[in-house]
């Protein structure tokens, strides 16, 4: 089903509405998903997804995605794991976390590996908020109080991976009532093919799959959305 870019870009709800914001926002954010150096940079803890992170360019689109975001004033939210030494917070409740977490290194706060891949940021202006529990990243954390009170209502999706953290975001997002744009080309998961179909035979239920260039160009058609008819 086609949906009209702009006007998802601009919160209107699917079956029509007008935007509630003032004149000069955009009621949306782009909010990324794990793009750290010890998930898929270069201290993966994850290889095969950092192969695959590399194969599809996700880096140099999202970094694409995001200074068209940027420019048109469009909030920026990194989400992103750590964790305590002592794992304080933490349990290992999957199978993920119970291998991952066997490495006393992996993705303690403070460390390299827990930051942002350079090519993404974080720029001033940007906001990063971490979980230390879990495989998405609204549960537990202040992004849902942190994203209304930015006036956001639709959410601009890219990351890793669509196996789990993109997935989980996005599911959680339609659960708390935003409405979700995937730039199929922003996100990944292992294997591909699998990825692929994940995002064609689910998150395409949930969220409207769309491209960075068509959200930059919509972005960048103003700074501002066009007034409501």
């Amino acid at each position: 089903m086609a949906v009209d870019l702009r006007m998802l870009l601009e919160g209107r709800a699917l079956l029509g509405g007008r935007p509630q914001d003032a004149p000069g926002t955009w009621p949306v954010a782009v909010v990324t998903m794990e793009l750290q150096r010890g998930v898929m940079g270069d201290l993966a803890s994850f290889p095969d997804l950092a192969d695959a992170v590399r194969s599809t360019e996700v880096v140099p689109k999202t970094a694409r995605l995001l200074d068209a975001a940027r420019r048109a004033r469009v909030p920026v939210v990194h989400c992103t794991a750590e964790f305590r030494p002592d794992r304080a917070g933490t349990v290992a409740n999957t199978p993920l976390h119970s291998a991952v977490l066997r490495r006393a290194d992996h993705l303690l706060a403070g460390t390299p590996a827990t930051e942002l891949v350079p090519e993404i940021g974080p720029l001033p202006g940007d906001v990063v908020i971490a979980r230390a529990h879990g495989v998405s990243p609204f549960t537990g954390t202040c992004l849902d109080a942190t994203l209304r009170n930015l006036g956001v209502r639709t959410l601009v999706v890219a990351g890793v991976s669509v196996n789990l953290g993109v997935l989980g975001l996005c599911i959680e997002a339609v659960n708390l009532g935003y409405q979700v744009a995937l730039p199929v080309d922003a996100v990944t998961g292992v294997p591909l093919t699998y990825a692929e179909s994940v995002v064609h035979t689910t998150l395409a239920l949930i969220a409207t799959l769309t491209t960075v260039e068509a959200v930059a160009q919509t972005l960048a058609e103003g700074s501002a959305p066009s007034p409501a008819r």
